[in-house]
């Protein structure tokens, strides 16, 4: 092992180095720029852009060119966002969408709009996050965060990457909480013992890693690109607002948004990621998906997930012709 690789695995298991601005700051030096205009001409979806993680990757996409939707489900946070992009980004092409990614009517309405607006995508950024503070379902019945983080974003890759001619990457914007916890296929609702929040997070979030490798093996060779990445510990409006104490111990540390979104920017314009496929990345690396055996989840458990995402979503899958099946 080289010692630079050494101290990368040192810092992912110590956790705080890794996940913090240090691990980033420490990792960036060996970057390369982006090309400049490397998504000119492209149009990149990105969910949960009202504000932190989200609005930042539309900066950083924006800066390269892309076409950017912009999509959120309090229409006037996202447009006030796209405005604050804008003046980060003079000339931008940036368009505001409202999709409340928890509702899988809602998903599907969407869907259709943004195909009929802007055609095939270059990329999909399922971004959107909750964290409720006490058990709540959708009006479909489903558990908060498994419809935000799981289901919407599933229904929308069928509905808007079903092969290689409508998208060419999907990213899925994980959490390192998601090492905690493995796929709980025996109670994907959460409907078993006492609800807590961050479990409930960390749990999707899981799901979430699972479901962007199967639908790599979904799509194949040839099909769109499918990665899934965490950000580190960083500082957005949802972590302040969901997690305060936690803030308040770790704010020298936390990363910005802008460092929290490089790698889902990259992930959407570098060339190297497009040559493979199913992985989990951080800091432009790809990262092991498991750290303790106990976490591991069964090819049963995999194969019964991937029908179960189907079977949950199968009812507004073919509002405009998604595939998937």
């Amino acid at each position: 092992m080289t010692e630079s690789r050494f101290w990368e695995r040192a810092m992912d298991r110590a956790i705080v180095p890794g996940y913090s601005r240090i691990g980033y700051r420490v990792r960036r030096s060996g970057f390369a720029a982006d090309p400049e205009h490397a998504l000119k001409g492209r149009t990149v979806v990105v969910t949960g852009a009202s504000s932190g993680i989200g609005e930042a990757a539309v900066v950083g996409l924006a800066r390269l060119g892309a076409t950017v939707v912009l999509v959120g489900r309090d229409e006037a946070r996202t447009e006030a966002a796209g405005r604050r992009v804008a003046e980060l980004v003079p000339g931008a092409d940036l368009a505001v969408r409202r999709c409340d990614v928890g509702s899988l009517p809602d998903v599907a309405r969407f869907a259709k709009e943004v195909r009929a607006e802007q055609g095939p995508l270059h990329a999909l950024v399922h971004n959107a996050g909750v964290l409720p503070r006490e058990r709540t379902v959708t009006a479909e019945g489903h558990e908060a965060c498994l419809a935000v983080h799981v289901l919407g974003p599933h229904l929308l890759t069928r509905l808007l990457a079903g092969d290689a001619a409508s998208c060419a990457r999907v990213v899925w914007m994980s959490s390192g909480g998601m090492y905690t916890q493995r796929l709980p296929v025996d109670d994907i609702e959460y409907e078993r013992g006492p609800y807590r929040p961050t479990v409930a997070y960390a749990r999707t979030k899981r799901m979430q890693v699972v479901l962007a490798e199967l639908w790599a093996e979904h799509l194949g060779d040839g099909g769109p690109v499918v990665h899934a990445t965490h950000p580190g510990w960083t500082d957005t409006p949802g972590l302040r607002a969901s997690m305060p104490t936690f803030r308040r111990l770790t704010a020298p540390l936390l990363r910005s948004p802008e460092e929290g979104a490089d790698t889902a920017v990259w992930l959407c314009a570098a060339d190297e990621p497009g040559r493979t496929t199913g992985l989990f990345w951080q800091d432009r690396v790809p990262r092991p998906t498991h750290y303790r055996a106990a976490t591991r989840e069964s090819r049963p458990d995999r194969a019964w997930f991937w029908r179960r995402c189907q079977e949950l979503t199968h009812p507004w899958a073919g509002e405009c012709g998604g595939r998937g099946d």
